[in-house]
């Protein structure tokens, strides 16, 4: 290392420098800002300044190489390792705390603590709960245990965790407001399109209570739910949410959210979209002003006849990246090279409808090939799946849920001369597909912007990163089951939820979104070191990902060696 200064019009300023070889590249790196020439000499204390950097910088050459120092440890085939003693720790959730700590939490964790003065330390509870979410997912007892396995231990007793996630359920607008502003300063936030959409969880009960009601659950369970809602940004990360109880009508969780981040965070121009089920004309229209517009699938099969026939009709498409040219799209069925020629193009239609009170709308037609032979090809593996259930148990066909593979069973339950059937009948029901079929391959928005059609499209083809995140939840997460009865406290719960859910999808941008979720979370579940006399050794596999959060996150824990010391400035580091 080597002292380095630079002249500014102003003043002179000091740096510690080291040279660094990356690909065989030569290059310099700063090491520590020591400051100005004026801020240098109060610390020299009298002595030259320069002198004193450049004595400084040698006393970080030798520290620096004191700790590459080759360390010899003896064992023994005869000595018994330690009783009681816990010899592996989990390191993976160090590159968690930076973004944590780069998001300041901690600082939001202060100014909650500050406002109760309650005694624990409600930072490390949900730091931990948070990482834990995201590599030992389990209940909070569990997750406790678990996180004695992390380097740094919790510093808190199990009860209190109750408490504080009482006081986060208080908080959890101020958290959320806080949370984003935060956010802004650490990455810019893409907050000119607004992905919103709903999921519910079910509770292993019987019994619905004030908050867990039975209401229409995404997984077809008979079991209470309560439902949760998510806003996110352009860039897949999640903006804020809400949890409510499970009667509650899906349509209405949309304003009472955007009214908070209206004001909350300031957010006024904003293009808010979602999916068909959350599209009602109420929320339309609160998103029909100067400043705040809609994109919203639209149910083809729903349309109105004449809106249909336009929708069939030969005439009139376009392609999404050649707009001035006419396609008639009954030719695709004809003509199989020219099916192949366009086999990935995206054709569309549009036109502005107006309602009987007045309200204009946009409706954009698409039809693809792609999306067609997709649907075809879903459609016939549920009619397989139907035919398997008539063949071999037909006792168990019972009444189909909507888009269920039962759908497409009917039973014959009279014969060919009109009289009642003394056995069912079933067989497959073809007037059902024939119905089906007709809609492969079409797609439909609906919107008041006035972009071009392939641009709003583009846009709501991206509402898969919020559904994505609600597979993460679920899966990966293991958001349930929830073993928590009071309300406040299953709301914090999944508020820790949707904090892991925003640092995972962070922590997935920084490394360039080159892997997949579940890559990632195994690779810091792997990330363990075994303590050996106040050392600690790596005990996971060294990889391309490693070596990326390493580079991405500059510290790295894949030494053979690494001391408690080194480790100690590694904690600071995620910390600052």
């Amino acid at each position: 290392m080597r002292l380095s200064t630079s002249k500014s019009k102003n003043a002179i300023l000091f740096y510690i420098i080291k040279s660094t070889y990356i690909d065989k590249k030569h290059s310099t790196k700063i090491v520590e800002k020591l400051g100005t020439l004026e801020e240098v000499k109060i610390k020299a204390n009298g002595e030259d300044p320069y002198i004193w950097a450049k004595r400084y910088a040698e006393e970080l050459t030798k520290k620096e190489k004191d700790g590459t120092r080759k360390i010899i440890k003896e064992y023994s085939q005869t000595t018994i390792i330690p009783k009681d003693e816990q010899l592996l720790f989990n390191g993976g959730y160090l590159f968690l705390q930076k973004i944590y700590y780069d998001l300041k939490i901690n600082k939001i964790c202060d100014k909650i603590t500050d406002k109760y003065q309650f005694k624990f330390d409600l930072n490390d509870i949900l730091s931990k709960l948070v990482y834990g979410r995201i590599i030992y997912p389990s209940s909070k007892l569990k997750t406790f245990e678990e996180s004695k396995k992390f380097l740094e231990k919790p510093n808190f007793e199990y009860h209190h965790i109750g408490k504080a996630l009482e006081k986060i359920c208080l908080e959890m607008g101020f958290i959320q407001s806080e949370l984003y502003k935060n956010s802004c300063k650490y990455s810019p936030r893409n907050n000119k399109v607004l992905y919103y959409d709903l999921t519910n969880f079910f509770f292993e009960i019987e019994q619905e209570d004030d908050f867990r009601k039975y209401g229409v659950s995404k997984e077809n369970r008979p079991n209470p739910i309560v439902q949760f809602g998510l806003f996110m940004d352009g860039d897949g990360i999640p903006l804020c949410c809400d949890i409510n109880p499970g009667n509650t009508n899906e349509n209405s969780t949309l304003k009472p959210l955007e009214e908070r981040i209206i004001k909350d965070f300031e957010l006024s121009k904003v293009v808010v979209c979602t999916d068909a089920g959350l599209a009602s004309k109420a929320n339309r229209k609160f998103n029909d002003t100067n400043e705040r517009k809609f994109i919203t699938t639209q149910s083809v099969k729903q349309l109105k006849e004449e809106l249909k026939e336009w929708a069939f009709d030969k005439n009139g498409w376009k392609l999404t990246n050649l707009p001035n040219k006419v396609i008639d799209i009954t030719k695709l069925y004809e003509d199989e090279s020219l099916a192949d020629k366009w086999k990935d193009a995206v054709f569309y239609k549009e036109k502005w409808i107006k309602d009987s009170d007045g309200f204009e709308q946009r409706l954009i037609i698409t039809f693809s090939l792609k999306y067609k032979n997709y649907q075809e090809k879903i459609r016939q593996n549920q009619i397989s799946r139907a035919q398997k259930l008539i063949d071999s148990n037909p006792r168990k066909i019972g009444k189909p849920k909507q888009n269920d593979f039962k759908r497409f069973i009917t039973n014959i339950i009279t014969t060919d001369t009109g009289e009642v059937a003394e056995n069912n009948n079933y067989s497959i029901n073809e007037d059902i597909i024939k119905d089906e079929a007709r809609y492969d391959g079409f797609y439909a928005v609906c919107t008041n912007l006035e972009d071009d059609a392939s641009e709003i499209v583009k846009v709501n083809h991206q509402r898969w990163e919020i559904e994505e995140s609600f597979r993460i939840m679920k899966s990966e997460f293991k958001s349930r089951p929830v073993y928590l009865s009071r309300e406040d406290r299953i709301k914090a719960h999944f508020l820790t939820c949707y904090l892991a859910l925003v640092i995972f999808r962070y922590l997935e941008k920084k490394l360039d979104s080159k892997y997949t979720y579940s890559e990632i979370i195994e690779t810091l579940q792997n990330m363990n070191f075994l303590k050996e006399d106040g050392d600690y050794r790596p005990m996971y596999k060294r990889t391309d990902l490693t070596d990326l959060l390493h580079e991405k996150f500059d510290f790295r824990t894949d030494y053979q060696i690494i001391t408690l010391q080194n480790f100690k400035k590694i904690f600071y580091q995620t910390k600052k």
